[in-house]
């Protein structure tokens, strides 16, 4: 059913007036470009949570094709192509991306996609991530993060005592796996169940972000509680085909891999009390416009929003009086 058009041009019997004068572009002027108006993000996170209901009641093998055909014709609806179209790739592009990922979806025990709506999930709200960033430069390769000046050494500022997060890297020999591997048998619930950081190295801006949740967490949270725990920040394009490879829902393109993403841990937290209390917070930083979060099980995925950047570098410089 085509829907009438709510245009305030020419009204029905009104006719066009002979007198109007035209008006005349001096020749050799170029036309102004509207810029389009940013896509709602509310309405695009609202449709995606409808479509993963329909998604999850097609769940079964049997229903491969009725999936596809739900899938092309729900991004094609103006709150989800509206985003995606606006990315890189396009809403084609993104659909066909879409298809591929669930396909091929194996359920493992790595995985934070406990199951397609999860997968479907995962990589619609991470598209947020790509339209806001999709000027920025990728890390490629692991010497590139490892060699940006971008990016910051964690461990040499919390040695300073200038981190309000902890966060734990990934052993980098045989022995400190069973080191590792060690301590977890003999007091399981001491940390977090995480590989932990290949690279602890971050974007100031994001430093910035996550002392800055660090310090209204310990604030709400039940006392005793561990401060904000980060299980992962920026990865190398080359790092996310490694975790692809290994099972684990790692999309492409990603926040992780422009600097600008981290994941925290939520699931342990609830020993404490204390899950709800970080939920509620960064859904809040989500409603003002700050945070794009993804609900990943265990750790929750953030993005941080290009219009809070410059507010946190300065926060950032002012913290480490530089």
């Amino acid at each position: 059913m085509r829907v009438p058009s709510r245009s305030p041009g020419q009204q029905p019997g009104s006719p066009p007036s002979p007198t109007a004068p035209a008006r005349r572009r001096p020749s050799g002027a170029i036309p102004r470009r509207v810029p389009a108006p940013a896509p709602d993000l509310p309405a695009y996170r609202a449709a995606v949570a409808e479509l993963l209901v329909e998604v999850g009641a097609l769940a079964d093998a049997a229903s491969t094709r009725a999936r596809q055909v739900l899938i092309d014709e729900r991004l094609r609806e103006p709150a989800l192509a509206a985003v995606l179209d606006a990315t890189p790739q396009g809403l084609i592009g993104a659909r066909e991306t879409l298809l591929l990922e669930m396909a091929r979806y194996q359920p493992n025990d790595r995985t934070s996609a406990v199951d397609l709506s999860a997968l479907v999930r995962i990589y619609l709200l991470s598209r947020i991530d790509v339209l806001w960033w999709q000027d920025a430069p990728t890390f490629v390769t692991d010497d590139q993060v490892n060699g940006s000046a971008e990016l910051v050494d964690l461990e040499w500022l919390r040695r300073r005592d200038l981190l309000r997060f902890r966060y734990q890297e990934q052993p980098a020999t045989m022995l400190g796996r069973a080191a590792r591997g060690l301590r977890r048998r003999l007091r399981p619930d001491a940390t977090p169940r995480t590989a932990g950081l290949l690279f602890r190295r971050a974007r100031r801006e994001v430093v910035a972000l996550l002392n800055d949740i660090g310090r209204e967490f310990t604030a709400v949270a039940p006392p005793a509680t561990p401060p904000l725990w980060v299980t992962s920040l920026v990865r190398s394009a080359e790092h996310q085909y490694r975790l692809r490879r290994l099972g684990y829902a790692a999309m492409l393109p990603s926040g992780h891999c422009l600097g600008y993403s981290a994941d925290v841990e939520l699931a342990w937290f609830a020993r404490f009390g204390a899950r709800d209390a970080l939920a509620e917070l960064l859904l809040n930083r989500q409603e003002a416009g700050e945070l794009n979060v993804i609900d990943e099980g265990q750790a929750w995925h953030l993005c941080l929003a290009p219009t809070a950047r410059r507010r946190l570098r300065r926060a950032y410089e002012a913290e480490m009086g530089v």
